[in-house]
């Protein structure tokens, strides 16, 4: 199994948006990431769990399961 931290191209890449929802996400949906000096990085297994949970979602979708409004 790979264990390398990806930088934010990689992980928009493997997630199929742009870099600028990645940083997006980083500001204003906790997406789990790490600071080193001046970029970011990320574990690809951090993210897909954080993806699973509903991290991702826009606040309508995740509202409309959990019944919230």
């Amino acid at each position: 199994m790979e264990d390398r931290w990806l930088s934010v191209d990689e992980i928009s890449i493997y997630l199929g948006v742009k870099r600028e929802t990645v940083y997006k996400w980083i500001n204003t949906k906790q997406m789990p990431c790490h600071r080193m000096g001046r970029l970011w990085k990320f574990k690809k297994e951090q993210v897909d769990d954080w993806v699973r949970s509903g991290g991702a979602a826009d606040s309508y979708v995740r509202n409309q399961t959990t019944g919230n409004k």
